[in-house]
This record gives C-alpha cells, sequence and structure tokens, in this order.
C-alpha cells in the first residue's frame, strides 16, 4: 500500500472517528430545535421539519440563563484564578530542581489527577462543614475543585517552564537580580504562552464544574448553568428540547472559544515535549 493511499485511509479513519464523536453534540443542536412530540419520532428525525427557534427565546426567559452562567463564570475565573496564583509556583519548582524528592511530589501530583470528584467531595463537605467554609458555598466550591484542577495546571505549566534555559535565569542572577525577580522577569514571559493555555484549560474544566456545585451550593441562586439544566427534570416530565437548547446556549460559548484557539491549545499542550 502506498503512502498516499495509507494516508487516505487514516484520514478516512480519522474522520469516521471525529463524526461518531461528535454526533452527540450534533443531537444537543437538532433535538433543541424539535418539538417534544418529533423528539421520539421513529423513525427518528436527523433534521428538524420546523425549526422551533422559540425554544431558546423560552428558556432564555423562563430559566434565568443570564443568573446560572454569570454564576459559572464567577466559579470558573475564581478556579483558574487560584490554580495560576499556586500552580505557577509549584510547577517552577518541579521544573528547575531535580532530586528524589521532587520526583515523589510529582508522582504525588500524577496520583492526585486520576481521582474522580465523586470520591473526594464527601471528604472535603466534611472538612469544609468543620471550619464553617459551607457558610460560603459559592467560595467553598472554588477552593474544592481548584484542589481538583492543580495536578492537571501544574503538568502542563511545568513542561512550559523546562521549555526555558536556564542560563538566562543564571544571567538574571549573575547581574545581581534575585531568584523571585528571575522568576517574574524572565521565566514567566518566556512561559506566558504555555500558562495562558493551561489557564484557558482551567477555566473551561471550570466553567462546566457539576459535582462540587450539586454537591455544596444549595442556594439556587448562586448555584452554576450546569445545575440550572437539571431545574428541567421532572418527576412525570422531561423537558428535552428545553433541555438541550438550555445546553446549547451554556456549551457554545466555550466550543466558539476551543475552535477560534485549537491551534494555540495544541502548541501549549505539546510545550516541553522534547524537553
Amino acid at each position: 500500500m502506498s503512502g498516499a493511499v495509507t494516508n487516505r485511509v487514516l484520514l478516512a479513519v480519522a474522520l469516521a472517528l471525529a463524526a461518531v464523536y461528535l454526533f452527540p453534540l450534533y443531537w444537543m443542536y437538532v433535538t433543541s430545535l424539535k418539538t417534544q412530540s418529533s423528539i421520539f419520532a421513529v423513525p427518528p428525525e436527523f433534521l428538524p421539519g420546523a425549526p422551533q427557534w422559540d425554544n431558546y427565546a423560552t428558556i432564555w426567559e423562563v430559566a434565568n440563563i443570564p443568573r446560572y452562567i454569570g454564576n459559572s463564570l464567577v466559579i470558573a475565573s475564581g478556579v483558574t484564578l487560584i490554580t495560576a496564583l499556586i500552580g505557577s509556583g509549584c510547577a517552577y519548582v518541579l521544573a528547575r530542581y531535580r532530586n528524589g524528592w521532587i520526583d515523589a511530589a510529582l508522582f504525588a501530583v500524577l496520583m492526585l489527577q486520576v481521582l474522580p470528584p465523586s470520591l473526594m467531595v464527601t471528604p472535603i463537605f466534611v472538612g469544609f462543614a468543620s471550619v464553617g467554609l459551607l457558610e460560603y458555598p459559592r467560595f467553598a466550591t472554588i477552593l474544592a475543585f481548584s484542589a481538583k484542577t492543580m495536578p492537571f495546571f501544574v503538568i502542563l505549566c511545568r513542561a512550559a517552564f523546562m521549555t526555558v534555559p536556564r542560563e538566562l535565569e543564571e544571567a538574571a542572577l549573575v547581574d545581581g537580580n534575585s531568584r523571585v525577580g528571575a522568576f517574574f522577569m524572565i521565566v514567566l514571559p518566556l512561559a506566558r504562552n504555555g500558562l495562558l493555555i493551561s489557564a484557558l484549560l482551567v477555566f473551561m474544566n471550570g466553567f462546566g464544574e457539576y459535582v462540587y456545585s450539586a454537591s455544596i451550593i444549595a442556594d439556587n441562586r448562586l448555584q452554576p448553568a450546569s445545575i440550572g439544566m437539571t431545574n428541567f427534570l421532572q418527576p412525570n416530565v422531561v423537558n428535552w428540547n428545553a433541555i438541550m437548547a438550555f445546553a446549547a446556549t451554556y456549551v457554545t460559548p466555550i466550543l466558539a472559544a476551543f475552535v477560534l484557539l485549537q491551534r494555540q491549545i495544541v502548541n501549549g499542550l505539546t510545550a516541553g515535549a522534547l524537553k
């Protein structure tokens, strides 16, 4: 098999897998434009016969989407800020100082990343209750999810810091700069692309946070959009078109940001791959 044929076969396989992966997203948008009866039509309608654009206007008025999305933005911004401030220093230490203890710390960071939120939510809830943090549920949610995203951020930023030559820091130290000064004036500017992409990915994760919000935030006025969608789940009737319209409104800005910044995201994720 020639190289051209192999490339075509691989491209066809990649497109088929992409279609399978993206089909739920397509079905979300299609369902959001259907009536309740057409959702359960047999055979299924892959294109809505008469698009119900009013579904979006209805959920915008009924579901109070601006408040929910505002809460999601507050949580995502808080998580990103805390993670970036603490995680940057941790990633720098792991990138510059290599010994057995640092390797053990890095291994611990990697292990923390595999723990599911559902496993951690109960001890975190009990701990927060004992110190009174549950009186500030949104701040408690931000802290809890920051602990979850920290390993992910540290691992990505460590690779970005490893791309900065040590010689530049040593030159700054010779010129009379301190280690902290060299970090802020030399290392951070050179690693900013990796840091920004890591922060963007953390923001996206925080924007879609569900588990900690559902467990910690009881006040409906403070809940994010991921929780707001559950308001359409009723005992006997489920308004699937309303849920999908809500989900489409909620997800589209993040998808647009990801599509526009996909090249920068890929470059940030591969930074330091050769180190």
